[in-house]
């Protein structure tokens, strides 16, 4: 946290007057909150039986929650350049209402400069140069901000320390892409990552929504070839697929539990297809379990991305067929559960022409509306817009 946030105290008055400290999650968070104590003026009496045992933070601003979130995907370059303005422009005369901006990118970068000293220098690139100060733009423009921190897929990280990654003799193991991981099994990679989303609360954002929580695609097939620690987790008497599974649970446990005193929903983007079977054991995520652990889960739907699934020919040309089916299953899944999370799902505003040999399927107003459609009609009033390059139809109506 830095200097000048505000920060409420359930207990202030027992921390001004020596009633005795009260517990809180951690002895950071308690010397944390002995530093940040302000607007300490006309102190009443507090009726210790009214006493929560936790502080909420606030960053001093004041968006509220929207009807039904509505978003795009925002970059870190988007968010500092010249675009910016354009893209608010969009939310602004739509029936959007939430931008989706990433503090931590796919590569590993932090989109802002961190304070001198911090474990984030050496992947900070100077995109969004004052990020309260965008915070309070979109404040202004009644524009809901979501954080995005992507996890595990993060070639900064694995360059910058190779222990906590994979490595296949001697070396940081990539994909195909050349992407490197860092390991889901270290727990110095969930503060690393937890540590960052506090950070982006402190400016003001008012959820986190973590990306790549998982292994990478296929690691399944290459488990065995590359070296890498399991941690505590070796000992478990599990097979390997199982201590993926759990591993990836337990950080979202983490987070969120680490996240309880920021007054912010967390939430995990995850394979659209991981709710339609019992669990992925390759790359470790249960959407079950996962949903279980969050305020919001965010499938990434988009009907490129799914091959002859529910007895459809090449989704791509079928986006609400797709996403109809899609969220069948869904609902079936999450109403199984005690306490839900709220669906978000991202939807599709791109195209793809890898999947063909002519032109693709173009995806404009129709496409978009499509999907959106086919949420509406089970049930799902939230989600998400997703064109990597912040390009996106013009004309849609994103409430049909």
């Amino acid at each position: 946290m830095r200097k000048g946030h505000l920060i409420e105290l359930t207990f202030i008055g027992m921390l001004l007057f020596g009633f005795g400290l009260p517990h809180t999650s951690s002895a950071e968070e308690m010397q944390t909150a002995h530093a940040h104590v302000t607007n300490t003026t006309s102190i009443q009496p507090i009726d210790p039986n009214k006493l929560i045992n936790r502080f909420i933070y606030n960053a001093g601003f004041d968006f509220t929650y929207p009807d039904a979130v509505r978003g795009i995907y925002v970059t870190g370059p988007s968010a500092g350049g010249s675009r910016f303005k354009s893209l608010v422009k969009l939310v602004e005369t739509t029936d959007l209402n939430t931008m989706v901006i990433d503090i931590k990118e796919d590569h590993g970068n932090i989109t802002f400069t961190p304070e001198k000293g911090s474990p984030y220098e050496k992947a900070a690139k100077n995109y969004i140069d004052d990020p309260k100060k965008m915070l309070k733009y979109l404040e202004e423009k009644d524009i809901y901000p979501i954080a995005r921190i992507v996890v595990f897929k993060d070639s900064v990280l694995a360059k910058e320390h190779p222990e906590l990654s994979f490595k296949e003799n001697g070396n940081v193991w990539t994909n195909g892409k050349g992407e490197a991981f860092v390991n889901p099994f270290k727990k110095e990679v969930w503060e690393y990552n937890v540590d960052l989303a506090k950070q982006a609360l402190a400016f003001g954002f008012q959820e986190i929504q973590f990306d790549y929580v998982r292994f990478p695609e296929g690691f399944e097939h290459y488990d065995k070839k590359l070296q890498y620690s399991q941690g505590e987790y070796k000992n478990l008497d599990m097979k390997n697929e199982k201590r993926r599974v759990k591993a990836v649970t337990d950080f979202v446990k983490y987070a969120k539990k680490e996240l309880a005193n920021y007054d912010a929903k967390v939430g995990v983007d995850i394979f659209g297809y991981s709710a339609t079977i019992e669990e992925a054991p390759g790359i470790g995520q249960n959407f079950t379990n996962i949903a279980d652990n969050v305020d919001v889960i965010s499938s990434m739907i988009y009907p490129s991305h799914w091959s002859s699934y529910f007895g459809i020919d090449l989704p791509d040309k079928h986006p609400y067929q797709l996403v109809t089916s899609y969220a069948k299953v869904e609902n079936e899944v999450l109403g199984k559960l005690a306490n839900p999370p709220i669906s978000r799902p991202w939807i599709q505003d791109f195209d793809a022409p890898w999947l063909y040999d002519g032109e693709p399927t173009h995806y404009g107003k129709r496409e978009v509306e499509a999907q959106i459609k086919a949420l509406q009609e089970n049930g799902i009033n939230e989600f998400l817009v997703w064109n990597a390059g912040n390009s996106y139809t013009k004309n849609v109506d994103y409430t049909p």
